[in-house]
């Protein structure tokens, strides 16, 4: 489909691709990974032919068509949510503009029997059988459903985009590019504002939807689950594995192993010549065989080893005083913004020690809580902060706390204390900031390295509770680790609020889910919490410990009992729900084998009709209608059918 040869690009005068080549073929779903500054962004701008390279070809078929999702979104915020959706049809308002101006046309004239007439009424026609064709009379339903499928309500569709987050308004653009049905999809860290639940959806839909896909992210569990191939960038080359990312990070452990071996064996070759050399230098008796020795030195290509730091790097948070045994208690908090609550009923116990998460979706009040723990909003009910706490609490807007006159390594080096200050280059390394970029003043550091800056200070402050709001953000893979390690390391406690599973794996022993006004308690780790959830709707037909009550808000509530012991099914309930779950699988599996039949059906009709014969032949006009018709249908089952394992998996 896309055809990369020689490709090459140049900073400058600095060169970050040289000589990279490969293909992207249809079904291929390609994660692109490398050091932060390698080129990822850049070679996905390349594709999306929004910045041009050095020099090589990019070649891409005239029909292929490329959905590109940057990183950072720029919507307006004069639209409302259907409107911008609507810009994924911006070719169809053009052609029923077009098909306006002809109608009136005809309306107005009265030279029936004219040539021209009669060439504006044969336009028109086919014009307008063009527009059946694409989904002129329809395109709305097919906006909405699209919409609805990622989580907006219809009250959102005439919201203007600018009261939505930052992850709604990444849907937003989702939704626009899903509506164009791209034939190569384009994804620049598509998770960083998603909840756990909408990157569920993502991944599903990659999964059973999409054609191609090339994806940047830095969420390893999201590239593992949605791809199938793994392009690495490093050196100025690109690496090429058919595999997913795990399966990657071994291979490329050997072909390190390789390399050095090879770059040792070089190095020893370059000593012996050299030696050789300098030995025989000025002895007339071995000119020719020192000169033949120079000649060999200079033919001599370097090899190159790939930029991976396997050093280790360990911190450790300074000691800090011991808390109380319970450093946060709830008792019936609740918050509320005039009639909207976002939750009430609030009761919860954290010990010292617990490492626990926040999930659920966005605006559901998880970072809401947070702030009233920190006593940064007001609220209702009561919440406890135990004796001897010292919190070090992480936030977007920390990043805004930091002196912008100093450096970043200055930043630094006020906090660091003993030991640790011989060590600052390091950590500031691990966190992105080597080299050059630890003497940059933080005035001129963006909104990402702001908050990694942020972060490294936090971890370097003595403190024994831990609050974290989404502090995996803006970290690569091994920033996370270090992070990771650090925390599972603290002997205090720590609430993180993330949506990132696989940082979160191993971390946390009990989940807070946040949804519907409640703050339900799950036991047990995130994988724990994400099979049960796939087990609510049986739990909650089956179990007989359900409790009932009413909100402040009026209505009535049910929630499951959290305990352990009924989180888990019979064996015939899990029997039944597998037989539930493949049943619903193969329903939807025979719909979208019946829409790529037709499909296929459809475009096969559709080079026909392409052609100078088949311009004229109304019965293929005819048969393509009766085809689209078949393919609403079958897409119309597809989504009920779809909707109902989703309902069985929920």
């Amino acid at each position: 489909m896309i055809s990369v040869e020689n490709l090459e690009v140049e900073f400058s005068a600095r060169p970050l691709f040289q000589k990279v080549s490969f293909v992207i073929n249809s079904k291929d779903r390609i994660a692109l990974v490398g050091k932060n500054g390698a080129g990822k962004s850049t070679l996905l701008k390349i594709l999306a032919g929004i910045q041009a390279p050095t020099g090589g070809i990019v070649a891409i078929p005239k029909e292929t068509t490329i959905g590109y999702l940057p990183q950072v979104m720029v919507l307006s915020d004069t639209r409302t949510v259907r409107e911008e959706a609507e810009l994924a049809f911006e070719h169809i308002s053009t052609m029923r503009d077009e098909l306006a101006r002809m109608n009136a046309e005809l309306a107005e004239r009265t030279d029936y029997e004219s040539e021209e007439y009669l060439n504006l009424v044969e336009r028109f026609t086919h014009e307008n059988e063009r527009f059946n064709m694409m989904g002129g009379l329809n395109y709305q339903a097919e906006l909405e459903r699209t919409l609805q499928g990622l989580g907006f309500q219809r009250s959102d569709f005439d919201r203007p985009t600018s009261q939505f987050s930052g992850g709604w308004r990444m849907r937003i653009e989702l939704a626009k590019i899903l509506l164009q049905r791209p034939d190569v999809l384009l994804l620049d860290e598509p998770t960083n504002h998603l909840d756990i639940e909408s990157i569920q959806w993502v991944e599903n839909f990659l999964a059973s939807r999409c054609n191609a896909l090339v994806l940047v992210s830095h969420d390893r569990a999201f590239i593992n689950n949605v791809t199938n191939r793994t392009i690495e960038i490093s050196c100025g080359r690109i690496y090429d594995y058919k595999v997913k990312y795990d399966e990657f990070v071994n291979l490329r452990a050997e072909r390190r192993e390789q390399q050095l071996r090879a770059y040792e064996n070089q190095q020893k070759e370059i000593a012996d010549i050299k030696e050789f050399i300098e030995r025989f230098r000025y002895k007339p008796t071995k000119a020719i065989q020192v000169q033949s020795r120079i000649k060999q030195l200079e033919k001599i290509i370097p090899i190159e080893v790939d930029e991976v730091d396997n050093s280790s790097l360990h911190l450790k948070f300074p000691p800090s005083v011991r808390s109380g045994d319970y450093p946060l208690i709830c008792e019936d908090a609740r918050k509320a913004y005039g009639p909207h609550e976002v939750f009430h009923n609030v009761n919860f116990t954290i010990k010292r020690g617990e490492k626990v998460a926040f999930v659920g979706k966005n605006g559901e009040g998880k970072s809401t809580l947070v702030k009233c723990i920190m006593n940064e909003i007001p609220y209702d009910g009561i919440i406890k902060i135990g004796h001897n706490v010292q919190i070090g609490y992480f936030a977007q807007n920390q990043a805004q706390l930091l002196n912008e006159e100093i450096t970043v390594f200055d930043t630094i080096d006020l906090v660091a204390k003993g030991d640790i200050r011989l060590r600052i280059r390091d950590i500031l390394g691990a966190f992105m900031f080597g080299g050059e970029a630890s003497e940059k003043k933080v005035k001129v550091l963006s909104g990402g390295e702001r908050s990694r800056l942020a972060m490294i200070k936090l971890l370097l402050e003595p403190v024994n509770f831990l609050i974290l709001d989404e502090p995996t953000n803006h970290l690569d893979m091994r920033s996370k680790d270090v992070l990771k390690e650090a925390i599972r390391d603290f002997d205090g406690t720590v609430i993180v609020v993330s949506h990132d599973r696989e940082f979160l794996d191993g971390l946390v022993t009990r989940v807070y889910e946040f949804g519907g006004g409640l703050v339900k308690e799950h036991i047990g780790g995130i994988y724990d919490f994400l099979q049960k959830k796939q087990w609510d709707s049986l739990d909650m037909l089956s179990s007989s410990k359900l409790t009932s009550g009413t909100s402040a808000s009026g209505r009535v509530e049910v929630v499951a009992d959290t305990s352990p012991s009924e989180g888990k099914l019979s064996y015939e309930q899990q029997k039944e729900f597998q037989k539930r779950v493949r049943k619903a699988e193969k329903a939807v599996k025979d719909c979208e084998d019946e829409i790529s039949g037709l499909e296929a059906k459809i475009a096969e009709i559709e080079e026909q009709m392409a052609t100078i014969e088949g311009a004229s032949d109304a019965s293929l006009y005819t048969k393509h209608g009766e085809l689209k018709k078949q393919l609403d249908a079958a897409v119309e089952k597809w989504e009920v059918c779809s909707m109902e394992l989703e309902e069985i998996q929920l």
